[in-house]
């Protein structure tokens, strides 16, 4: 059964960080809430943490998981991008946007997309997840909450505990934080190609 945490949205409390981070260290699943939506988060190192979350998204290889940064220092560590690109990402960040790259070398395999060797970068605009990430000093491996044969995210953390208490180590309740998914960008093309319309605009 997973822990359940109610954290405050903009002032979260340091001690259950701590916990949250803890549990991300030994191997945990956890779903959390970020400017857009709830997610999925994890390890960036946890191969198995990983593979349960495919299987409650019940996704393929082509997915592109996120690698969720602290800001965009770390987004330079993990994937290979140009001046022009880091300029339009410095200006929506942080904010509801997922960004497609290549990836650097630094990005394990298995998280990569098989067949464009991608990766998906995001700087969430949420208290909650910023604490998270400058506690663990790395980026959190994650995918959004959209439960398999449904097209919007989970968004009720109650909800979220009824249909997942026995699949993930933690859910944090950080209050209705939206149903609509980041917009999903791909820096790769000239101008960047919207792939997914989503809370973030987006304008070339």
């Amino acid at each position: 059964m997973s822990q359940f945490l109610t954290i405050h949205p903009t002032n979260p409390q340091k001690l259950l960080i701590n916990q949250v981070v803890d549990i991300i260290r030994s191997g945990g699943l956890m779903v959390y809430p970020t400017d857009s939506c709830y997610a999925l988060g994890c390890h960036i190192g946890d191969k198995a943490a990983m593979e349960r979350m495919s299987q409650i998204r019940q996704i393929d290889k082509e997915h592109n998981f996120t690698l969720v940064c602290n800001d965009l220092s770390e987004i330079a560590t993990y994937a290979k991008v140009d001046n022009s690109a880091f300029r339009q990402m410095k200006a929506l960040t942080p904010g509801p946007y997922t960004f497609i790259l290549k990836a650097s070398h630094e990005v394990p395999r298995r998280l990569q997309n098989p067949k464009r060797k991608t990766i998906g970068l995001r700087v969430p605009d949420h208290a909650i997840v910023q604490a998270i990430l400058g506690t663990l000093g790395e980026p959190i491996m994650s995918s959004t909450l959209i439960m398999p044969g449904k097209e919007i995210p989970e968004t009720e953390p109650d909800t979220i505990r009824e249909l997942l208490a026995k699949q993930v180590d933690m859910i944090i309740d950080g209050g209705h934080c939206g149903f609509e998914a980041t917009t999903v960008v791909n820096m790769m093309t000239d101008p960047p190609q919207i792939l997914r319309h989503g809370k973030g605009a987006f304008d070339n």
